[in-house]
């Protein structure tokens, strides 16, 4: 390994890696920075950033663009580039997957273990009121939500800790995770269905949940499954 090397970090771009491209004519270039973006997000296990494309293409490269222009090409195959958790990936369309189902016993992406009617609808909470303690938790559904049942969600890595409340004892609050939004296909936070709008639609009633009529045995682990979206 050469001292150059050595001292590179290891997400750092490759020295000599031309990303101008000033040698090819206009079309040439696009189609280069096409593939070399396409090429980078088939290759990651995750969403890729803006910042980590912006190392392959040339500075004034539009990304959004090329994602675009990618997008396009990928109309008529079974799988399409997302917007995900800050990033962009590819995942296979949703209409292939009883068709994976049928080759593997089950869909890309579902390996981690499906959630309750308890761990999702706690995760939900979560996820719309965050951070949230777990005292502010057990409060809101009227009973105690248990250190087990959180331990699932963290185990799943679709939380985390959050800041300390400012209350006694300065508990842990809870917010999810790039995780969770990979997982439920979303980009960002904001992309979560407007609570009140849930509850215009009759899919979710706030006073249920506060008099923790909606779920009525935390303890139980063979309630009704809730997938999560694969790759």
């Amino acid at each position: 390994m050469s001292e150059a090397s050595a001292r590179r970090k290891p997400n750092e771009q490759p020295v000599l890696l031309d990303t101008e491209l000033d040698h090819l004519p206009p079309e040439l270039r696009w189609r280069e920075w096409m593939g070399r973006v396409e090429a980078v997000i088939f290759a990651a296990n995750e969403p890729v950033t803006r910042s980590v494309l912006a190392r392959v293409v040339g500075r004034n490269c539009n990304i959004e663009l090329i994602i675009d222009d990618i997008r396009a090409e990928l109309a008529g195959r079974p799988y399409e580039l997302v917007a995900v958790a800050g990033g962009w990936q590819h995942r296979t369309k949703k209409i292939f997957g009883d068709a994976i189902r049928a080759a593997f016993g089950t869909a890309a992406g579902e390996g981690s273990k499906e959630l309750s009617q308890s761990e999702a609808l706690v995760l939900m909470c979560i996820a719309y009121f965050q951070p949230i303690t777990r005292g502010e938790l057990s409060s809101f559904f009227g009973k105690e939500v248990s250190r087990d049942l959180i331990g699932v969600l963290r185990a799943q890595d679709l939380i985390a800790s959050g800041p300390r409340s400012p209350q006694p004892g300065a508990p842990y609050t809870y917010v999810t995770t790039k995780n969770f939004l990979s997982q439920f296909g979303l980009d960002t936070l904001r992309q979560l269905p407007d609570f009140e709008a849930l509850e215009d639609a009759g899919l979710l009633s706030k006073e249920k949940l506060l008099a923790g009529d909606i779920m009525p045995d935390f303890s139980d682990g063979d309630e009704g499954q809730v997938g999560q979206e694969g790759r």
